[in-house]
């Protein structure tokens, strides 16, 4: 090698500086024009980016913005490329793309290496103090601010509520620290916020069915309305504040007192305050008609979209002068629409006109017209509400050929944008119970009013709604379940009895061993009194001292008006599997009585929801591996405001653990301190255990969050359970094959324990799940869990194992009494 002395190296030096000196002030005047030449390239690419956004066109505005930040990043312009960076989140947002628009916000913010809080699933979450710590490092430059109020916007949308509320929080703190235009944005957007949060709850409200859980979410509803209200109000009085600024508030505060004022009129004593509102609401619309003008400063798709909202808004306010204003305000956004050429927005238009006309005729002229435009784009997401519309009418005119047609479309297109929605985030859901639910029940109507009606498709609509209701419970993502019609590789099939609650009726359909299909309607006045009281006596706190003819009362009317007529497709014995309706699913079929046995004495029962399953798979000899954990006596999880209320000791579920212990093979048991989450989670995900037997304190809720198992240090929840077994497929050889609940019970007042069991089973990736509805004697339950291992080391099928396990405790003089052996429900697999 070469090595230069001191001062040769220093001449060298001195004659590279000169010639690179020599370059630049030749070249300078060159390269000062380009460079003005690139901003002023990158300035009129921005402006037309918003021209086109304006006016609907956001896959040109995104092209135009892309564009524009390849530009600023060849100047190497920081600024710039944030700005524009933002503005593609807008483009993208308006696609409807939310989880790419949080990705290019977290660039343009410089958060990307250090966040993870754009797609929901992701396991890297952060807390809010470390959130909080991440965005504090930002400084308050209008660009920064402009760009996290964006992030907290779309992290709203894509229902990241907490993360939302904490980086507006910071923006608002970090736009406080100096004289900020942001200011009143960030103040929309916290109101907003709490909007979305309480419209979270409302749609709980509306789910939850133990009165003491839905009182719980009252008492905080008014909290997040009131927190809403005060941001909007607060924007609204902001002194100099642009009238169109101003109207955003105004209409998004008049969206939230009608929802809340509906809310009410369902609430006992309230009628002062709804007086209150219905006079807040008036002077609202006044104030909103005086700032008319501000419809005018909005770019023209913001302008048609906030007079379609406001026309919506006056729609729903019973005042005839008010409605005809709707319809002015509906006409001049379709002109806009028109002016624009925006077939969306023609579709959203033509379709609010529908919806405030009286004439039956001219509505579906208007539907027809407002479907044709969204189908011609291609639009789901728009096309679905005109053919729900449709579908209503043509079923009030008796046209139901047309009705059918129309509920079908829409269903097929509620489900490709609610798949769309669940794979980006599980908390984002149709208001389901108001918006998919009546669509399906009102088709599977249409569909058994034929003469002739079409059972087979029946059953699969009402299986499309049973496990969209299930993962609108869990707010989940797609689960994956195999029809039972669809199932292969079955020795002997069993009876399969579908009973769907169509609120007038209860339909019951069997398909029979060799697939022949029947159908009996009964009117729910006959049992619906039976069901209720049933359901009464056996979530009481005294059921064990009720008698048995007070239960095979209600039981056995239960049983005639569904199962005898039935009774004659049915084998005299066998495997009857029931996929059961939301008012069913907290009753044990084993309890149906026919006056003379209870239905468990000639048949093993299995219950599903929707006719969907893991495929099933016989446990096998070499699969009799259990992960066992058990809770004899509570620990500091019993503290959580979540837990089941009442826990007792459970000393029996040592021995239980033990007796499992000895009748599986290379087994684990982790009791009380040593059952914590972490430890429970390492074995789980370790190692292969087909079998999971837990023996602990257990609720099965409408509520998610308190659907729970009780570990010592703190409670497992149903998106615990996912995260448990996160990469275990049902096909994976890692599978879990049997889920044992032995000691969990049912909340007071819910009708659907089956949806928390198949649950717990869907997130665990569970073929088949044991689990108990009531608070079960400990010394009967180890004897049947017992007896029930025994059955599957003898090569029983799970279904059998669990019947002869049932029957053991009938025969049992100590334990014949429906108390201790009838809780007992097999969910999923039979095999």
């Amino acid at each position: 090698m070469m090595i230069l002395s001191q001062p040769c190296f220093k001449y060298l030096f001195s004659g590279i500086l000169g010639l690179s000196l020599i370059v630049i002030q030749s070249s300078s005047p060159t390269q000062a024009v380009d460079k003005q030449s690139k901003h002023n390239q990158a300035a009129s690419l921005t402006s037309l980016g918003y021209k086109q956004l304006a006016v609907d066109q956001a896959n040109k505005a995104l092209e135009t913005w892309s564009e524009s930040t390849k530009i600023y990043r060849q100047l190497n312009d920081q600024e710039g490329i944030a700005r524009s960076l933002i503005n593609q989140n807008l483009a993208l947002q308006s696609l409807g793309l939310h989880e790419q628009a949080c990705i290019k916000l977290l660039q343009a913010l410089k958060l990307d290496a250090n966040l993870d809080i754009c797609n929901a699933a992701s396991q890297k979450a952060m807390t809010k103090e470390q959130l909080m710590a991440v965005i504090a490092q930002q400084k308050a430059t209008s660009v920064n601010l402009r760009g996290l109020q964006n992030l907290g916007n779309v992290l709203r949308i894509l229902g990241n509520l907490n993360e939302s509320e904490t980086v507006l929080q910071e923006a608002l703190r970090l736009a406080k620290l100096a004289p900020s235009e942001n200011l009143y944005d960030i103040y929309l957007s916290l109101g907003n916020l709490e909007q979305a949060s309480y419209d979270q709850l409302r749609n709980k409200y509306s789910w939850v069915e133990e009165p003491s859980f839905r009182q719980s979410i009252a008492d905080i509803i008014p909290q997040r309305v009131q927190k809403s209200l005060e941001y909007y109000q607060l924007v609204e009085s902001i002194p100099n504040i642009s009238s169109s600024a101003k109207l955003k508030a105004q209409l998004n505060h008049l969206t939230l007192l009608i929802n809340w004022q509906k809310w009410l009129s369902n609430q006992p004593n309230q009628a002062s305050l709804h007086t209150q509102i219905n006079q807040q609401i008036t002077t609202l619309v006044a104030q909103i008609e005086e700032n008319s003008s501000a419809f005018l400063e909005l770019p023209p798709e913001s302008s048609i979209y906030t007079r379609l909202n406001f026309a919506n808004n006056l729609s729903q306010i019973p005042n005839e002068q008010l409605k005809a204003a709707a319809v002015q305000y509906s006409k001049l956004a379709l002109q806009m629409a028109q002016t624009i050429n925006s077939t969306r927005w023609l579709s959203y238009s033509f379709g609010t006109l529908g919806k405030l006309e009286t004439q039956t005729e001219q509505k579906q002229v208007y539907f027809n017209k407002a479907l044709g435009l969204a189908q011609s784009i291609r639009a789901s997401d728009i096309a679905y509400q005109w053919q729900q519309q449709l579908g209503q009418i043509y079923q009030k005119q008796g046209k139901t050929d047309l009705a059918i047609q129309n509920y079908s479309a829409a269903i097929a297109h509620m489900t490709q944008v609610r798949d769309s929605l669940l794979s980006t985030n599980g908390d984002l859901q149709f208001s389901f119970q108001e918006e998919m639910e009546p669509t399906y029940r009102n088709y599977i109507r249409l569909l058994l009013a034929s003469p002739n009606p079409d059972l087979k498709r029946v059953i699969q609509i009402n299986e499309g709604l049973q496990i969209a209701r299930l993962e609108n419970f869990l707010r989940c993502g797609k689960l994956d379940l195999v029809a039972l019609n669809e199932l292969q590789n079955l020795k002997s099939a069993p009876s399969i009895i579908n009973i769907i609650d169509l609120g007038d009726t209860i339909e019951v359909i069997l398909q029979s061993a060799d697939g022949s299909l029947h159908h009996h309607s009964v009117a729910s006045k006959l049992i619906s009194s039976h069901i209720n009281q049933l359901l009464e006596v056996l979530q009481g706190e005294k059921l064990i001292a009720i008698s048995e003819s007070a239960i095979t009362y209600h039981s056995q009317a239960i049983y005639e008006n569904l199962i005898a007529p039935i009774k004659k497709y049915l084998p005299p014995s066998g495997t009857l599997v029931f996929t059961l309706d939301k008012s069913f699913q907290s009753l044990p079929m084993a309890l149906l009585y026919d006056g003379k046995d209870y239905l468990i004495k000639h048949y093993s029962i299995a219950e599903t929801l929707g006719s969907r399953i893991r495929q099933p798979k016989i446990l096998r000899e070499n699969q009799m591996r259990a992960l066992i954990a058990g809770l004899s006596k509570p620990g500091p999880s019993s503290l959580d405001p979540n837990a089941p209320e009442n826990m007792d000791d459970l000393p029996q579920s040592t021995q239980e653990a033990k007796n499992v212990e000895k009748q599986t093979k290379s087994s684990l048991a982790l009791l009380d301190d040593n059952f914590t989450l972490k430890r429970f989670k390492e074995e789980l995900t370790q190692k292969n255990f087909p079998i999971v037997h837990i023996t602990t304190h257990g609720q099965f809720s409408s509520d998610p969050l308190k659907t729970v198992l009780v570990a010592y240090d703190q409670l497992i929840n149903i998106k615990d359970f996912d995260s448990l077994i996160r990469g275990k497929t049902q096909n994976s050889q890692d599978a879990i094959e049997l889920l044992v609940l032995s000691a969990c019970e049912t909340a007071k007042g819910n009708k659907q324990s089956v949806m928390g069991i198949a649950g717990i089973a869907a997130q665990a990736g569970a073929r088949s799940t044991v689990a108990t509805l009531w608070r079960v004697d400990a010394n009967s339950t180890a004897l049947l869990m017992k007896e029930f291992y025994k059955g599957l080391n003898n090569g029983l099928t799970k279904a059998e194992a669990l019947r002869q396990a049932q029957l053991s405790l009938l025969s049992n003089p100590q334990y014949k009494k429906y108390y201790y052996w009838a809780p007992f429900l097999l969910v999923g697999s039979w095999l």
